[in-house]
């Protein structure tokens, strides 16, 4: 969440009115800022909480002969958590990030303690470009063109199977829309 800064014009400039006007719209702006904060979403009281998120949504992804199992993270909350405290994952499955609009998506390692490959996906489910992403690191890992989804699975999964560049991902968030 973003800090609030507020101005306030000098009293002596306006007149009683809009002085209390003023004042009635700070305490407006001071409730709700209050309220959204208390009420946090439960994906960020979970990202504060340390505890990795393991109920999200599954589809299951083919490419190649291997089919995976995946998380679906589509909220801005359950995106910001992604696999953040998820200490191993089975070799079959990994989580899907799905975006609003195609863009450059950078990711990072902060609280996530398994060693991962970003896999950046265009909308037809090709695989754009890959990146290994060490434990814990805050570099920056971004897809190499604006695109919708990136997969995470455990480091070196797709270079295993010999996928790189190119493959193309088969499953219902990559049909023809």
């Amino acid at each position: 969440m973003q800090p609030m800064t507020f101005s306030i014009p000098s009293a002596r400039i306006l007149p009683f009115r809009s002085r209390v006007r003023t004042a009635r719209q700070l305490a407006c702006v001071a409730v709700v800022w209050l309220a959204q904060a208390l009420a946090a979403p439960p994906a960020l009281a979970q990202a504060a909480s340390g505890t990795p998120q393991l109920n999200l949504p599954r589809t299951t992804l083919r490419l190649g002969m291997f089919n995976i199992d995946v998380q679906v993270a589509q909220t801005p909350e359950q995106r910001s958590v992604g696999l953040m405290w998820r200490r191993g994952m089975p070799q079959h499955e990994g989580m899907l990030f799905v975006f609003e609009q195609p863009a450059v998506q950078c990711f990072w390692m902060k609280n996530t303690p398994s060693p991962l490959t970003a896999a950046f996906v265009a909308d037809d489910g090709t695989l754009v470009n890959l990146a290994d992403m060490q434990p814990l690191k805050e570099d920056s890992h971004c897809s190499a063109k604006p695109v919708r989804y990136v997969l995470e699975m455990n480091q070196g999964w797709f270079a295993k199977r010999g996928f790189a560049a190119g493959a193309r991902i088969v499953g219902s968030p990559f049909q023809a829309k």
